[in-house]
């Protein structure tokens, strides 16, 4: 037991922990192409899963900072592990296979690209990171302007709060609609190139989802995307609508007409247009792909049926492309969707909400050496576990029990038969362990509830009748 958890924690250590400063530099994109290029797109580090320990740093330095300045409720615990199951669920297809925008470039690259340009050479490298930033604009317009692709896109801009953890609500579609529009990139520039700057496209935007930064100095907000940029970006007020799509620079914004400052009068209101109200991971992801079907399925002629797709969210028959401007009013004060639950609820739900991101980082770490059929049962228990704790924070309604309960039995079952068939690990003996004793305590706790919900009714009945 003691050399497997050795071998774990040396693999987990080898994949995320890199030196601080590093790892701060790669999150700013202030890296040389010198210490981040490779020959071969399998030899590209995995800069996002090393970023890990400085999201989660980062996160707490905004925690403390909002908490000094009395607005701890900014990041709210239920917003939080909502934001971060989506993200979790998005790296699930990962683990099974590589990403296909990776995939498909590899493919155009070896078939049809028209020049040899050195992976090691810096002016590529700037191509790169240009090219893939243009191309990324492009991939967030369409995002916003097509029905569809919306639907890949929503799960992003579903938080009601903006934070860094909101950084991490990704949805686990969008690769799948937007691949295509960085193919042109494959006719010229290596896949290395193309896999080191699609993740540093993505590690910059982390640190601009945060309301503790106002403005930069003027050279920077003119060049950059900045956090007052993206706040605008993910705005429901009228002004922030369809604006500020750029990834690292927010000058392509300025070229096509799609840049919009904040305005410091009337500070951006976050999330959708039609709040969900719901922290379900699952229909979080999916809300918007069920109503674009049912679009499909409400028109009966072709035309409308292709304009339901492609055109923009607010489509309607009679409508431009777009839809029209009229936008619901904000209400005033702002309506957060924030259901009351249990302390116990809360606390049992983060506490399988971490246990389950050990699962994560097992699998991630030892993917290699794992069968596929192994890896995609533990992705199902992912995310089966983020949708029992997405129910349980939602304001406890009554089928969470029952979906819990049976998540407890069905994940110590297989613990158990994973303990009889081979050496105790400690990770299935955390996990077997973990699950015995929620099984039970969940069993407890509800009985208790149900004990205490029948004292209050009866004694409501009781005072009902002393004042008859």
């Amino acid at each position: 037991m003691a050399s497997n958890m050795s071998n774990v924690t040396e693999e987990v250590t080898r994949l995320h922990l890199v030196d601080p400063l590093t790892g701060l530099r790669r999150m700013l994109y202030l890296v040389t192409p010198w210490e981040s290029s490779a020959p071969e797109v399998d030899k590209v580090p995995k800069f996002v899963d090393e970023a890990i320990p400085y999201f989660l740093l980062l996160i707490f330095i905004e925690y403390i900072i909002l908490v000094c300045k009395g607005r701890r409720k900014a990041i709210p615990l239920n917003d939080s592990i909502g934001s971060v199951s989506g993200g979790l669920i998005s790296q699930l297809p990962l683990l099974l296979a590589r990403s296909i925008e990776v995939s498909s470039y590899i493919w155009v690259y070896d078939h049809w690209r028209i020049a040899d340009v050195p992976s090691d050479s810096a002016w590529a490298w700037l191509a790169a990171l240009v090219g893939v930033d243009f191309c990324y604009y492009w991939v967030h317009r369409t995002a916003h302007e097509v029905n569809l692709f919306w639907s890949g896109h929503q799960m992003h801009h579903s938080s009601e709060r903006y934070n860094l953890t909101t950084a991490l609500r990704q949805s686990v579609l969008q690769r799948y609609f937007s691949w295509f529009i960085y193919l042109p990139l494959a006719l010229v520039l290596p896949p290395s190139l193309f896999a080191v700057h699609i993740q540093f496209n993505l590690l910059y935007q982390f640190w601009i989802h945060t309301e503790v930064i106002k403005k930069l100095p003027a050279p920077i907000e003119y060049v950059m995307n900045t956090p007052s940029h993206h706040r605008v970006h993910h705005g429901r007020n009228a002004y922030c609508i369809d604006k500020n799509y750029g990834g690292t620079f927010i000058l392509f914004d300025r070229i096509f007409g799609t840049f919009q400052a904040e305005k410091d009068d009337e500070p951006p209101v976050y999330g959708l247009i039609h709040p969900v109200n719901t922290f379900d991971p699952i229909e979080l992801q999916l809300f918007h792909l069920k109503y674009v079907l049912g679009l499909w399925r409400q028109h009966s002629n072709w035309t409308d049926r292709f304009r339901a797709f492609f055109y923009g969210p607010g489509w309607q028959p009679g409508t431009p492309r777009l839809g029209t401007d009229d936008f619901p009013e904000i209400e005033n004060p702002v309506q957060y969707h924030n259901p009351q639950v249990p302390v116990w609820v809360t606390a049992y739900a983060t506490l399988h909400f971490f246990a389950i991101h050990v699962v994560y980082i097992y699998l991630a770490s030892n993917r290699q050496s794992l069968s596929v059929p192994a890896v995609a049962v533990s992705c199902a228990l992912i995310l089966l576990t983020l949708y029992s704790i997405g129910r349980l924070i939602d304001g406890f309604p009554r089928s969470a029990a029952a979906i819990e309960l049976m998540r407890c039995i069905v994940v110590t079952t297989l613990c158990v038969a994973l303990h009889s068939r081979q050496p105790p690990s400690w990770l299935t003996g955390l996990a077997q362990g973990l699950h015995l004793l929620s099984s039970g305590l969940w069993l407890y706790m509800r009985s208790r509830d149900r004990k205490q919900q029948k004292e209050r009714l009866s004694m409501s009945k009781k005072n009902s009748a002393k004042v008859e």
